[in-house]
Formats: C-alpha cells, sequence, structure tokens
C-alpha cells in the first residue's frame, strides 16, 4: 500500500516551502514534489536572489568608482564579471541548501521530477503516485513571451539569461519598465552598459505611486538610463553581433530601429499552471490562466489548493509566503489569513522604490477623501551625512480618521524604512501614532516620521 499523506504540495519555491514547514510544524505528514535539482523556485534560483546579489556587487563596484573619492577614499575599482557570477552563486547555493536543511529537520518528504494531479487525492510523478488527502499547488510563475521576439537567452533573454551573461554588453535594450527590468536594466548600467528601456505605457513602473514613478525615472536618467516610453517593439532581428529591433509609437506611427548587442525581454511573468492535469480534474481558471479559489485557497475541486503566482494577486515572494502559512493554518484546523491592503512592494535599485498600501491615484479612484505628507530625504541629516539625499517618503492618510492607508519612499534603504509603516498600518495605526513615536537621531527613519508630522501640516524640518 502506498504511503498516505496529509498535504502534497506540488513545487517548493517560497509558497510552496513556507507552507511544508508550516504544515509540518502543525503536526501534519508532508510531501513536496520539485523537478529543479534545487528547492526555491524562480526567487532563489533565478529571480530573486541572484539578481540581488548583482544588485550589491554592482552597487558596491560602483560606488567605489563615483563615491567614494568625495569621502576621501581613493579606489580605482575593477571587475570580474566570472567572479561577480560566482558571487551570485554562492548565495543561490547557501540559500537552497538552508531549504533542504530546513525540509529535512521538518521531515518532510521530497519527491524530485514534474508533479501531475492524476485523480482526487492522487499526484503523479514519473512512474509514482502519491496518495494524499490535500494537494497544494504552488508552482509559480514563467516568463511573459512577446509575440514576435523569440527569448535564445543569448542575444535576447529573458531575466533568466541575463544573470548569467558572460560579458558586459556595450548596449542592452530593455523591453519593460517594471520592476524585473529596471533592476537588471541598473546591474548592467552600472558595469558600463548603455541601457535603452522601451515601454508600452507613458510611465514607468506601472501600477506603482506615479510622482515616485515619475522622480525616479528622472534618477534613471541621471544615471545613464535612456527611455521610450509610450513605444512598442514589433520585431527583433538578430545578426552575428547585434540585434535590431524594430519600435512603433503605441498609438501607431513610424517605426525606428534600436540597435543592441543583447535584448532583455522583461514583460511581465505569468502564472505556471500548464501540463500539471488542472482541466482532466476541472479545476477551474480564469482568463489569464491563474487558479480561482475562494477565500481558504480552495480550488471548486474538493481537496485541491493553490497559493503564490499562480492565483490572483501580485506576484511577490513574500505574498506566496503569508499564502502557504495561511493555508497550513486552515488545513491544520486553524484561522489563517492574510491582510492583502498589507503587502509591500520593493525596487531593489539605487536608490530603492518602496511602497504599501493604496497609491493616490487607486485613493482617488475610490472616491476615498486622504491626506498626504511629504518629506524630502534632502532635510534628513543622516541622508546628508552619507550623501544620499535623492527620493523622499510620502505618507497618505484617511482624511476624516486619521488612519494611514499607504505609504510610498523613493531613497535609500526605501526597502527597510517601508516596514514600519506596513506594522503601523497592520494594526490600524494613525499618522499621528507614527507621528508622535520617538525615532533615533539621525537616522534615514526620521523621514518617515517627518512625512507622518507632514499629513497635518507640522514636518519640523520640511
Amino acid at each position: 500500500m502506498a504511503e498516505q499523506f496529509d498535504v502534497t504540495i506540488i513545487g517548493t519555491g517560497p509558497g510552496g516551502y513556507v507552507c511544508a514547514i508550516r504544515c509540518a510544524q502543525l503536526g501534519l505528514k508532508v510531501a513536496v514534489v520539485e523537478k529543479r535539482a534545487s528547492h526555491g523556485g524562480t526567487c532563489l534560483n533565478v529571480g530573486c536572489i541572484p539578481s540581488k546579489a548583482l544588485l550589491h556587487a554592482s552597487e558596491l563596484y560602483h560606488e567605489a568608482g563615483h563615491s567614494f573619492a568625495k569621502m576621501g577614499i581613493i579606489a580605482q575599482p575593477s571587475f570580474d564579471l566570472a567572479k561577480m557570477m560566482a558571487f551570485k552563486q554562492e548565495a543561490i547555493d547557501g540559500n537552497t541548501k538552508g531549504i533542504d536543511f530546513l525540509l529535512k529537520k521538518n521531515k518532510v518528504t521530497v519527491f524530485r521530477g514534474t508533479g501531475k494531479i492524476a485523480a482526487a487525492g492522487k499526484v503523479s510523478v514519473g512512474a509514482e503516485t502519491i496518495e494524499t488527502k490535500h494537494i497544494v499547488i504552488a508552482t509559480g510563475s514563467d516568463v511573459a513571451k512577446l509575440k514576435g521576439i523569440d527569448i535564445d537567452e543569448q542575444q535576447i533573454v529573458s531575466s533568466t539569461g541575463a544573470l548569467e551573461l558572460k560579458k558586459v554588453p556595450e548596449k542592452l535594450a530593455v523591453i519593460g519598465a517594471g520592476v524585473i527590468g529596471l533592476e537588471l536594466g541598473s546591474v548592467y548600467a552600472r558595469l558600463g552598459s548603455k541601457v535603452t528601456v522601451i515601454e508600452y505605457l507613458d510611465r514607468i513602473l506601472p501600477g506603482m505611486d506615479a510622482d515616485v514613478a515619475k522622480n525616479f525615472q528622472r534618477m534613471l536618467q541621471k544615471q545613464g538610463f535612456s527611455f521610450k516610453l509610450s513605444s512598442k517593439v514589433t520585431s527583433a532581428t538578430k545578426a552575428k553581433d547585434k540585434v535590431t529591433l524594430s519600435v512603433e509609437p503605441a498609438a501607431g506611427g513610424a517605426a525606428e530601429a534600436i540597435e543592441a548587442d543583447v535584448v532583455l525581454v522583461a514583460v511581465g511573468r505569468v502564472p505556471y499552471t500548464d501540463g500539471l492535469g488542472l482541466d482532466e480534474a476541472g479545476v477551474a481558471r480564469d482568463g489569464r490562466g491563474r487558479i480561482e479559489v475562494d477565500h481558504h485557497y480552495a480550488t471548486n475541486v474538493a481537496g485541491i489548493h493553490a497559493i503564490g503566482d499562480v492565483i490572483k494577486g501580485p506576484m511577490l515572494a513574500h505574498k506566496a509566503e503569508d499564502e502557504g502559512i495561511a493555508l497550513a493554518e486552515i488545513l491544520a484546523g486553524q484561522a489563517g489569513h492574510v491582510n492583502y491592503d498589507v503587502i509591500p512592494g520593493v525596487v531593489y535599485t539605487n536608490p530603492e522604490v518602496a511602497a504599501v498600501g493604496k497609491t493616490e491615484d487607486e485613493l482617488k479612484a475610490a472616491g476615498i477623501e486622504y491626506k498626504s505628507g511629504k518629506f524630502l530625504f534632502l532635510a534628513n541629516g543622516r541622508a546628508k551625512a552619507n550623501q544620499t539625499t535623492d527620493g523622499f517618503v510620502k505618507v497618505l492618510a484617511d482624511a476624516k480618521t486619521d488612519r494611514v492607508l499607504g505609504c510610498h519612499i523613493v531613497g535609500p534603504m526605501a526597502g527597510e524604512l517601508i516596514h514600519e509603516v506596513a506594522v503601523l498600518m497592520e494594526f490600524g495605526g494613525s499618522a499621528e501614532d507614527l507621528a508622535r513615536t520617538c525615532h533615533a537621531h539621525p537616522t534615514l527613519s526620521e523621514a518617515v516620521k517627518e512625512a507622518a508630522l507632514a499629513v497635518a501640516g507640522r514636518a519640523i524640518h520640511a
């Protein structure tokens, strides 16, 4: 008789492995299925972690060459791309090995191969069949393709190929001005590439605060980025040593040719839901291929659940992790919950961009009256001392109750600063609560406090 499991999770990305560990902590017998040689999914293997390693290394190189002299540090840096890539791989290996350890520690059974729903309560992995009470689909997402552009991961690359380039391109064209395109564009811009970003919309960072996006674009232009907004790529022609893109105005018009050594296609991601046996099992999907679930992450088929990038919501690792924990607790008879109004988002460029809650455009569209408080890092003592004064903090609060509804930051350490506002919002805090919380001096976090003070028109250093 086959071994029986309480829960079998297909995919060990951030959502899957976290769900597995929490299920095991709650006393459930857990199996996971993973087709990669290592756990961690896209995020740890070819996404979040390797890109942050290259962002960190390239930022230090750029700082040494451009900012150290102002502080009296004389340096003439050079870089070895192969060693930088090896540094990136160390980050990947360290994290994926950590997941191996945690799964073993929590007595999670690992099956290697491609998982597929064979029937109710059955998952097939090659010739093996897993008997299970619950099935969790946590297979993540894949690179979105662009019609007429064939990705070869050599000259025309996705984010995966961009993390494996053998040399720094003299000219890099990035299709898409979202988070992935701007982060990876930043890596190679610091290392010497001339970066051109082509975006269909009339702005960068769609979905983020318009004020932040406008100012951030100016900062990137100062760093050497070129932008072609309201533009679409209609074709890509490869030659031995270059790629020629045909670019037209999004609204129609004459095309122009843009040449690049490497083209990065970064137009988003799509849920990885094909080939899992969903149609055969009768699992409903929406028009974008996402699995439809209720508030308890249950599909329309009893015993089958889904979390992370395969369901509705932002495709973020931490969103998937929280859903994994919530689902585990629900399966164990507890009350798991995710507050989707308080999920931070971060762009790990320099300066960083971070947001939590609603944007001004979203509040206006919903007819919500709000107050805005804004504080520039230019007036922050620590930022001045560090010579990192670009950017600002903006706090949005309900005009009647003063409850904080959103916060948007572009500036140094924005990805860290955003979390005090996330905690405040999780507990329904007000701008006044934040403004009256003592912040150490001199710190960058004082800019958050000052922005909260500015909501009531009483910032001290503005």
